[in-house]
């Protein structure tokens, strides 16, 4: 054998490699993030008090996390009664997508702890069928699975500008949603006090 055919040989294993040892990164990098976002979740309202840009920041957080529950909508929804609902669902509907790359990220690195539940296998089967649309939809109404999509769409090498695109309409819309319902519950309460 050549020492060309060794070399040749030799990079695939090298190239593997370093793609396992990127993808372990990723892995433990969204691990801990969810981990810090969870430890933290108590003191994320008090990013309201900077206004659209906390409402931004805690969208993120909130989104950020992996299977742990964080009060996002709560927030949005408190938030719509405040300030603009608009933005406010606009705003927190980018932070939310921006925040679900996590998801992405955990089944890009192709080590997800779900794969063996029967909801992860459903979900994975709607990606292969219908990709963004399972994303938009799963995006756009509140629902604990979307986490597992995420993961799916990553697993499943989907292309990351229309995971985002998917994921930013279908959380803009569900933020739009909660921010009106906050404004305008708000304001019902306030019309009956009167």
């Amino acid at each position: 054998m050549s020492e060309n055919e060794t070399l040749n040989r030799a990079a695939p294993k090298i190239s593997n490699f370093g793609s396992i040892i990127l993808r372990v990164m990723i892995l433990l990098t969204v691990i801990g993030i969810s981990a810090y976002i969870f430890m933290i979740r108590d003191q994320a309202a008090k990013f309201a008090l900077y206004g659209y840009p906390g409402i931004f920041l805690i969208s993120i957080l909130a989104n950020g996390t992996i299977l742990l529950p964080a009060p996002g909508i709560a927030i949005v929804f408190a938030m719509g009664g405040v300030f603009n609902p608009l933005i406010v669902g606009l705003v927190a509907g980018a932070g939310a997508a921006i925040g679900e790359l996590s998801g992405y990220l955990a089944g890009f690195s192709g080590q997800v702890v779900a794969e063996r539940t029967t909801v992860y296998r459903r979900i994975e089967r709607w990606m292969q069928g219908y990709g963004p649309l399972t994303i938009f939809i799963l995006a756009a109404i509140p629902n604990p699975f979307f986490d597992l999509a995420g993961m799916a769409a990553g697993v499943l090498k989907m292309p990351l500008h229309r995971f985002f695109v998917a994921c930013l309409l279908g959380k803009i819309i569900k933020m739009l949603i909660f921010a009106y319902a906050g404004a305008y519950s708000i304001n019902w309460l306030f019309d009956t006090m009167k």
